[in-house]
């Protein structure tokens, strides 16, 4: 009774008093008016008539209504679930189309590499005009410009858990900067002879490997910022330089039209992958749920080995991208359509597809099991330099209180950047 006001109080009990006078209850009415003191004289006529009654049956038409739009509600929310939009973003096969949501501009020179950061919407570019910029993938809004380089920025990447972004330059430098910290630049290395073309994080972040137009191939160790290993077996400029997802092989591709894969531990050259006819621009490893798929294309029997760095694939300015085993040094398959210089390569999240980015303007996909070309994208006005695809995990599975499986629960967002010479970078989202 603590809820209701003096007044409440009073209208209540006088609208019981009257039902329990009207249904002839004379004792219970005798008994409620003694214990609650009320003054009352039972009138028909008065607002206490028939009170009780109309308030109840309006409680139950309420809960009534009540029920009927959580039913409602219920049932919009899984029509919700299921619209395009929604399935759009959540399905495993998806891959981008025209037109891009959002166009991302303000720098003043080519866009040379995109990276996404692995937990939240954000997005860097480096670009040819001496500048990294940072932006919001989801609402392609501009957050700040780093400025420390001074030359052209080739490339950069996020570390695994996104606090600190490296960048490379033709100034020679790489440099280390804080996301946590208003993104300041806390660490410069060197050690590079000539243009550092391609920098990316080891797995662990403790080391950073960077390429160059010396022809080297250089491992640091991010702490100390020490040179801890300088590879070398190329002759011409190698353009960059990856790890495989378990950090024990580094493939390199090069302009002396070779791709070579190595130890990070020893600098030993563990293979090289010849058959391009021009200079190889780009170079990755596949991801394993691709092996199936390659192992289809391949015709060979899905066993084999299941860790990291079994396929990579290469971009050429002959064209084409090409399918190796790492293993053999074999090429598996050779895929032609592009009409321009290869330039960039990213696996589909779920293995089936790769996407290829080129001088031709276009990003295309193609199917790994078969080998074709199924679907080209006209992403840009100009030269396509660079192709990402976002690294923001999202869970699938129902939380019921229990982990699933790593690597079941979870799937990578549905984005795509891309960028290059146009000075423009396209997000390209379900």
């Amino acid at each position: 009774m603590a809820l209701l006001s003096d007044r409440q109080k009073e209208e209540l009990h006088k609208s019981m008093l009257e039902y329990l006078h009207t249904s002839n209850f004379t004792a219970a009415y005798n008994a409620l008016k003694e214990d609650t003191g009320v003054e009352y004289t039972p009138d028909p006529k008065a607002k206490y008539a028939g009170l009780l009654e109309k308030k109840w049956t309006s409680v139950i038409r309420l809960q009534k209504k009540i029920m009927d739009l959580e039913t409602r509600n219920a049932s919009l929310q899984e029509e919700l679930s299921i619209a395009p939009s929604k399935r759009a973003a959540m399905q495993a096969d998806w891959v981008p189309r025209a037109p891009a949501a959002h166009v991302l501009t303000g720098h003043r020179g080519h866009i040379t590499r995109v990276a996404f950061h692995p937990q939240y919407s954000i997005l860097a570019s480096a670009s040819e005009d001496a500048t990294v910029k940072i932006w919001d993938w989801e609402t392609g809004e501009f957050e700040r410009t780093l400025k420390g380089h001074h030359r052209a920025v080739h490339d950069v990447d996020f570390d695994h858990k996104g606090h600190l972004l490296v960048t490379c330059s033709s100034d020679l430098f790489i440099k280390i900067w804080d996301s946590e910290n208003e993104w300041k630049n806390t660490k410069t290395l060197s050690g590079h002879d000539h243009s550092v073309s391609s920098v990316r994080f080891m797995p662990g972040d403790q080391y950073i490997v960077s390429a160059s137009r010396d022809s080297t191939i250089r491992v640091f160790d991010v702490a100390s910022t020490h040179l801890v290993r300088t590879i070398s077996g190329h002759s011409e400029w190698v353009r960059c330089a990856v790890p495989s997802d378990d950090g024990r092989l580094l493939a390199s591709a090069s302009k002396d039209k070779t791709a070579k894969l190595w130890d990070p531990l020893t600098g030993e050259c563990k293979g090289e992958l010849r058959g391009h006819d021009n200079e190889l621009e780009a170079v990755c490893f596949a991801p394993v749920a691709a092996y199936a798929a390659i192992r289809e294309l391949a015709g060979l029997p899905n066993v084999g080995p299941k860790g990291p760095g079994a396929y990579v694939a290469t971009g050429s300015r002959d064209k084409t991208v090409k399918l190796w085993d790492v293993q053999s040094g074999q090429m598996i398959k050779n895929l032609a359509g592009h009409d321009n210089w290869v330039r960039a390569l990213v696996f589909h999240p779920s293995g089936k597809l790769l996407l290829s980015a080129a001088d031709d303007k276009t990003i295309r996909v193609w199917e790994l099991s078969t080998g074709r070309c199924m679907k080209t994208v006209e992403a840009h006005s100009h030269f396509v330099a660079t192709l990402a695809w976002g690294r923001q995990r999202v869970s699938t599975a129902k939380s019921n209180g229990t982990d699933a499986k790593a690597g079941e629960a979870e799937k990578l967002v549905n984005v795509v950047a891309s960028a290059g010479v146009d000075q423009i970078i396209k997000i390209w989202l379900p």
